[in-house]
């Protein structure tokens, strides 16, 4: 278990301190929840009255939330984020590989940088490159001339096709395919031609994939996620796609191919976005929803139907299904009433 000072902390962050520095601590936690040795932090206000009661060892606060609590803290302007960081400097995560397990499968023209760990059963195939420090864990697979950056780790059973680049920094988890083919075809009298796939994906430096997410190859083009994007597990990204820098994508969703995401946007879950459509720099998506079309400015955007109970879902399906007959019925009245003002006149 790590432990560090409040005052170490404080450093760390560049917070300002209040109370006694010596004070260890070992881990973080809600205010609701917080124990002896742990840091709790305070980014909703609506949870204020918790400090009273929190048995946090030091709570993480912004000066507004400061003001009056006698306990010691950490004063920061963003204590969510500060929350981020202590949690990474206390992180116990264990490593993906703590050596060359003696039954990993390395071509002889495979290149490793220095410090790097492989897990057992996994294969790294010629003409692989893998950078210093990085960590690859148990029946991973590393295609033949595919790229992996230093300081990287993946978990269990991820997979790398051909050819496929990933920057410097980058966690994939667990189950994860990178590279596989795009759903691409030709149709000849009924039958699928399959149309080889033969660009790369191409990921860049600081990127989070989750558990389970494929990630297809481009057609032609590569399939590109700029830096600092965060994937959550189940996750489908097709061919040709490019994802924005620092653009996060929650779990469930499916963007088709040939889309392009623009930098800082977020996807909610279980959304689908449709292909060959651009979705403007800033986009928010909520979840659940469906996007068929280009999103040229930013801002906060949904298709989610309401909540109803189920009767009275079961009548709206039905008067969904009347909806042109009803806007036909309705343009032939105004087309009627319009004629009738005419013939009063």
């Amino acid at each position: 278990m790590k432990s560090l000072s409040l005052a170490q902390l404080a450093d760390a962050l560049g917070a300002r301190l209040q109370g006694n520095g010596d004070t260890l601590i070992e881990g973080v936690a809600t205010l609701e929840r917080a124990q002896t040795g742990q840091i709790g932090f305070l980014a909703n206000p609506k949870y204020r009255s918790q400090l009273a009661s929190t048995k946090a060892s030091a709570v993480l606060l912004s000066e507004a939330n400061a003001e009056g609590f006698a306990g010691n803290a950490l004063v920061i302007a963003d204590p969510y984020v500060a929350f981020a960081r202590v949690a990474q400097m206390l992180d116990t995560t264990p490593a993906q590989a703590n050596e060359i397990h003696s039954t990993a499968v390395i071509a002889d023209s495979a290149q490793l940088g220095q410090g790097v760990r492989i897990g057992a059963n996994a294969v790294i195939e010629a003409d692989a490159v893998i950078g210093a420090n990085t960590q690859i864990g148990p029946g991973c697979v590393v295609g033949q001339g595919a790229t992996l950056g230093a300081d990287s780790r993946l978990w269990a059973n991820v997979t790398l096709y051909h050819g496929v680049v990933v920057g410097d920094r980058c966690i994939i988890h667990a189950g994860s395919v990178i590279g596989s083919d795009g759903f691409g075809y030709a149709n000849e009298k009924g039958n699928w031609i399959k149309i080889p796939q033969t660009g790369r994906v191409v990921i860049g430096n600081d990127v989070e994939i989750g558990a389970n997410t494929c990630i297809d190859r481009g057609a032609i083009d590569d399939t590109i996620i700029e830096d600092g994007c965060i994937i959550d597990n189940l996750v489908q990204i097709a061919h040709n796609d490019v994802i924005g820098a620092h653009s996060a994508i929650a779990g469930a969703t499916v963007v088709a191919g040939s889309t392009k995401i623009g930098h800082h946007c977020i996807i909610g879950g279980n959304s689908a976005i449709a292909g060959h459509i651009e979705l403007a720099p800033g986009t928010h998506i909520n979840g659940m929803s469906g996007v068929t079309g280009s999103i040229d400015k930013p801002g906060l955007y949904g298709s989610i139907p309401p909540l109803q109970d189920a009767k009275t879902w079961r009548k709206n399906s039905v008067r969904m299904r009347q909806l042109d007959d009803m806007y036909r019925r309705l343009r032939a009245l105004e087309k009627q009433l319009a004629n009738d003002a005419d013939d009063a006149k």
